[in-house]
């Protein structure tokens, strides 16, 4: 694999590539024989750049490469391919915010929130009803957060251009601790080849990828001693019975159904009264969800004659669907089932991560759709963007392929949590508790039919944290789905309470 950039410099044992270009440096380190040192290699390559946010300019580096995870006797694991961006002229670093960021998957990389949101440049897609053709372009971003924190994106391993070292098992990495491991591994090294131990330190995951942030919210705290300032959780799940419409487990049907009301809102298939107001039409569905509903689900089959027709037709009333299909359905609608029933009068589905999208199956009798439409819609954008970005703008190099969204992680291994749900709700309450600095922030899209925001409550509610310590979580609401920042309002708003976040956990002006 070539690392370096068109005319840079990468220097490997005695090896030396040619001259860089203007405006560009490649580096490189590496360990001596038998990892005596202890020093892991990394490889880059340097640029220079600016951004203009808020009205103000920003000059940054970006430094693209890999590092390589090793054993303590020198043995290579894998290298981690990561995108940084360090603000330039910057005087104390112990004063500046340093946010490690992922996406989720299991087998994403990381270019979700990188060129949807937080990095300095974005993807030019357009939005639900207005999307863009192909071919795809990035620009400046002028929401993004580089002028509150240095960023750091990382794709975990087989995802991006991460990959195990030659001769070892890619699936050493994929599994819930065994990622934790690695990726809070890569984090350490970072911060120490950059010097970075005395700044703010925060995390920011989406989806799978909040999941990881809890994890490693305790990982790093107890393995390193590395206590964080923050975590932000786009698009939540750490409590994953939430979230599994498996036969026996009747929470996700409660907890999902406030944002079929949502999606219902957005199709306008809800009564007249529920259609005035979202916010209105929401709390409703909240308080029938935690009410009346889930003590019918609890009840089972015991639940018969009027009471049960009751239901039935509140049910009806919250999603949009017709009495008759939820009896169908034994008052249990899963999401697949909703996404391919609301729309199909129309010949249409809803689509999964984001809800507004609608898509068009091959026929209409199925019980579940054929693809997500809102995955459909951003797929290509984004990996038309991060090809040519980082080799045109960022100048690496190499022909392995970027490996977007993958199934090569696959089987993940949850071997931590046999014959349960995994949960890393505990791993954070944990963090917080033994850090009280600690404060987290979540983002939550209300038409997120993947990671629901009601879900969300319901864990954050059930952590059973300290009442000293609630004031540390905050959460943010937005009009749009799992990637919220495709939603122009919904970004700049993000930006806003990200931005803020940071700064109050961090102490920064």
């Amino acid at each position: 694999m070539r690392l370096c950039g068109r005319g840079a410099v990468l220097v490997l044992i005695g090896a030396i590539w040619p001259a860089p270009c203007l405006g560009q440096e490649a580096t490189s380190e590496t360990a001596a024989p038998g990892g005596q040192t202890g020093r892991a290699a990394i490889s880059k390559v340097v640029t220079h750049h600016g951004v203009t946010i808020d009205g103000q300019r920003i000059r940054y580096t970006a430094e693209t490469g890999t590092i390589t995870l090793t054993d303590e006797d020198g043995t290579e694991r894998a290298n981690v391919f990561f995108i940084a961006y360090l603000k330039e002229d910057t005087i104390d670093f112990a004063a500046r915010p340093l946010t490690f960021s992922f996406n989720g998957g299991p087998g994403s990389s990381s270019v979700w929130l990188h060129l949807g949101t937080l990095g300095p440049r974005m993807v030019v897609m357009g939005d639900v009803d207005a999307l863009l053709p192909p071919p795809w372009t990035v620009a400046e971003n002028p929401d993004s957060i580089l002028d509150v924190t240095d960023l750091v994106f990382i794709d975990p391993v087989t995802t991006g251009f991460s990959r195990a070292a030659p001769g070892e098992d890619d699936k050493q990495f994929h599994g819930f601790e065994e990622d934790v491991e690695a990726v809070g591994e890569f984090i350490r090294l970072w911060v120490t080849k950059h010097e970075r131990w005395a700044s703010p330190k925060f995390l920011i995951g989406e989806s799978y990828g909040t999941t990881r942030a809890a994890g490693l919210s305790g990982y790093l705290q107890d393995r390193h001693g590395m206590f964080l300032n923050g975590v932000m959780l786009v698009s939540s799940i750490l409590n994953f019975q939430t979230a599994r419409f498996t036969r026996g487990n009747d929470l996700p049907f409660a907890l999902f159904l406030p944002t079929y009301t949502a999606t219902a809102w957005y199709h306008k298939k809800l009564a007249p009264d529920l259609q005035q107001d979202l916010n209105a039409a929401l709390e409703a569905a909240e308080r029938f969800a935690v009410g009346e509903y889930a003590a019918a689900l609890m009840q089972g089959d015991a639940l018969a004659g009027e009471a049960r027709q009751r239901i039935v037709q509140q049910v009806a009333r919250f999603t949009g669907l017709s009495e008759r299909f939820v009896e169908q359905t034994n008052l249990r609608i899963s999401q697949p089932r909703f996404c391919k029933e609301l729309l199909r009068d129309a010949g249409a589905t809803a689509g999964r991560l984001d809800s507004r999208f609608r898509g068009m199956d091959f026929d209409n009798a199925g019980e579940s759709t054929d693809f997500d439409p809102s995955m459909a819609a951003i797929d290509g954008p984004y990996s038309t963007a991060i090809n040519h970005y980082v080799r045109a703008d960022l100048e690496f190099e190499t022909d392995l392929p970027y490996e977007v969204l993958t199934g090569r992680v696959r089987p993940w291994n949850y071997d931590n949590v046999q014959n349960e749900y995994l949960n890393v709700a505990e791993t954070l309450r944990l963090a917080m508790t033994q850090n009280p600095h600690l404060k987290v922030f979540v983002a939550n899209g209300y038409y997120d039919l993947a990671t629901p925001y009601f879900a969300t409550k319901y864990t954050f509610n059930h952590m059973n944290l300290d009442p000293s310590l609630r004031s540390h979580v905050s959460m943010g609401y937005y009009e749009a789905g799992h990637m919220m920042y495709i939603h122009a309002p919904s970004r700049r708003q993000l930006k806003t309470d990200l931005a803020a976040f940071i700064r109050g956990a961090s102490g920064a002006r």
